[in-house]
């Protein structure tokens, strides 16, 4: 059963069309990457999916219900966690109070965060915005855990960190898809990381879905195409 489900999803802002026609699925467990050249649709779809940005046309569906109508803090509470890209986490709270303050009741709490980051034990009572990028990116995934979600959406989670936080990031993701049931959707440009972790990829061409399907058939003809690698 789809977990999340997009049907013909289009979205604008304002009077500029930002996506025409975007196709989705995301089952229980599984974790999907979504990418795409820059600028191709891929933080809107995930604006559309959080309720942060109204879609104009199409479905979406969580848990088999339709969300229109939703606001974002509903989302939050039927399961979606979002690390969102540019981290935005609470720069004048301390680590401590960033992660209190998304909290909900379930498995997810501050010493099981912890545990998965331990630097952020060691900078407990450090305000959020004198960490190093990596420590905010942290922060900013043991927040949307916090929330206690069944989809755990990341928006460009690595991006513009030193290649050893990328690894120890994408470690704790890979981890956290072996040891929880947790579904993923997953926004990165690595194609070799994804791999490591993602089951299935989708492809967004401005603003459309233009291929879906498993790493193994993402060969170097599709992946020219549609990414330029």
């Amino acid at each position: 059963m789809s977990l999340l489900r997009l049907t013909g999803v289009t979205a604008a802002y304002g009077p500029s069309q930002a996506l025409f026609g975007v196709n989705l699925d995301v089952a229980e467990g599984e974790a999907v990457a979504l990418m795409g050249r820059n600028g191709m649709g891929k933080t809107t779809t995930v604006r559309v999916i959080c309720r942060l940005l109204n879609a104009t046309g199409g479905q979406v569906l969580f848990c088999g219900e339709s969300v229109a109508g939703w606001s974002s803090s509903r989302m939050a509470r039927a399961g979606i966690g979002l690390v969102p890209e540019g981290r935005r986490i609470f720069r004048n709270l301390s680590v401590r109070e960033n992660l209190i303050a998304a909290a909900r009741p379930g498995a997810w709490d501050e010493a099981r965060v912890i545990d998965l980051f331990p630097r952020l034990g060691e900078r407990a009572a450090q305000a959020g915005g004198t960490l190093s990028g990596g420590e905010q990116q942290m922060l900013a995934i043991g927040r949307a855990l916090m929330t206690n979600p069944r989809l755990l959406v990341l928006d460009e989670a690595t991006e513009g960190l030193a290649p050893v936080i990328r690894q120890e990031i994408w470690a704790a993701i890979r981890q956290l898809k072996a040891d929880t049931g947790l579904a993923f959707l997953i926004i990165d440009k690595s194609v070799q990381e994804l791999r490591s972790v993602a089951e299935r990829t989708v492809i967004l061409e401005r603003g459309s879905t233009v291929w879906e399907g498993g790493f193994a058939e993402l060969d170097e003809g599709v992946a020219q195409r549609y990414l330029g690698l």
